[in-house]
């Protein structure tokens, strides 16, 4: 009974809890590693290193075809709303996780990030320039679709899959039916990856704080900080902005209706598809109308990724600052759009907007290698950043289409 239970918690319990222990094992392995090697010559640090080598090597394999996937199948299967306000929600939307990976840029930039990585001396180089970094964004674009999954250029992995998404918009059913039972094949192996998490962050965490010192935790600490201090902002300050914009009085009691309502339920679900529901169940008390709403809240469950642009843009610019490479404002304001992109293609397990960081690291020319370790950084401290990430995106969902609903009964009564 007792193997039982321990079975189901290592391999099917809480994953929040998992990575909880996981992370409080790898710190208790790197503290006593000196003693057992000095004892025994025994190394088990870099032996359950392993662990975290295994998960990072697994996560590299499964994002490119998951991002070639993913977004093929979202912009294939996707249905136009025939209300005519569906276009400001989707503006909103865009222009939102926009913002949001702008501030992340910012903070970035005022509080520069540094974790410990394991990096070669030469394993990558700064861009020189903004049209060197858009040179290479170009060509990395055009490059062959096999090629670009093969040696995980994200970017081209992502221009080709919204070019054949577009056009297999006008495909049959049957055949958009494929694409998203592919989209949900590999979901459903991304799935058992991450549930893997737990055994990966212990072989990270114990593996990194032998080699680096527990100092190192401090680097961890900083950039949850950066994260989820970004993430308050866009909430309380650039996301009230836009509803003002809007509906042109204080927005605020419609913010705290909002965040206590659906973000708090979305931090402990930690999935905005989990939390449609209680957004529905929002809007219809908010006397929303139902028409928009029931378009407008499960099409923001999938691309507005506010929170997914956050954690995309500081962790990448957190590898740039680890390698000490220069990145110009202008440069770094490109990562921007490119995470705002990449944001409307996170996936919609915990922990999915990790999985795309490898594309914007690419903008810079960081290796894969690098921004697979940048994911197991995400994972040590996702216990805080993914809730606060997905209570943000579910939170905004509802807002938005808020928003524009009382914009629109505005103009009716004018």
């Amino acid at each position: 009974m007792n193997t039982s239970r321990l079975f189901h918690f290592l391999f099917q319990g809480n994953l929040v809890k998992r990575i909880a222990v996981g992370l409080v094992l790898g710190i208790l392995v790197a503290l006593v590693n000196p003693s057992i090697e000095q004892a025994l010559g025994f190394d088990l640090a870099s032996s359950v290193g392993v662990l975290g080598q295994i998960f990072v090597k697994a996560l590299r394999a499964v994002a490119p075809i998951l991002i070639f996937f993913l977004v093929m199948a979202a912009l294939a299967n996707k249905k136009v709303g025939s209300k005519s306000n569906m276009k400001e929600i989707i503006v909103l939307y865009l222009l939102g996780t926009f913002l949001a990976a702008l501030a992340a840029v910012i903070a970035s930039m005022l509080f520069p990030s540094e974790v410990a990585l394991s990096v070669k001396e030469d394993v990558t180089s700064a861009p020189q320039s903004v049209t060197q970094v858009l040179l290479t964004l170009v060509l990395n674009v055009v490059d062959n679709p096999l090629n670009a999954i093969f040696k995980a250029n994200f970017i081209g992995v992502l221009a080709w899959s919204i070019g054949l998404g577009l056009a297999l918009r006008h495909a049959s059913e049957a055949t958009k039916q494929v694409v998203a039972d592919f989209a949900e094949g590999i979901s459903k192996i991304v799935h058992v990856i991450i549930s893997f998490a737990p055994f990966g962050v212990f072989g990270l965490v114990a593996e990194t704080l032998s080699d680096k010192g527990l100092a190192a935790l401090g680097g961890y600490i900083h950039l949850l900080v950066v994260l989820i201090g970004t993430m308050l902002f866009t909430a309380f300050v650039l996301n009230p902005i836009l509803v003002y914009w809007k509906i042109r009085q204080n927005p605020y009691p419609l913010v705290w209706t909002c965040v206590r309502e659906s973000g708090v339920t979305a931090f402990f679900t930690r999935s905005s598809a989990a939390n449609i529901p209680v957004n529905i169940g929002l809007a219809k008390r908010l006397n929303l109308d139902e028409e928009t709403y029931s378009v407008a809240i499960p099409l923001g469950a999938n691309i507005n990724m506010a929170g997914a642009a956050i954690t995309i843009t500081v962790l990448t610019l957190a590898a740039v600052h680890t390698l000490g490479m220069e990145v110009s404002f202008v440069s770094a304001l490109l990562l921007s759009v490119v995470a705002a992109l990449c944001a409307c293609g996170a996936s919609g397990v915990a922990g999915g907007s990790l999985l795309l960081i490898p594309l914007a690291c690419s903008l810079f020319g960081i290796s894969d290698d690098v921004a697979a370790q940048m994911i197991g950084v995400g994972f040590v401290i996702g216990i805080l950043q993914d809730s606060t990430e997905t209570a943000l995106n579910s939170s905004t969902d509802v807002l938005f289409t808020a928003a524009v609903c009382m914009e629109e009964e505005r103009k009716n009564q004018a």
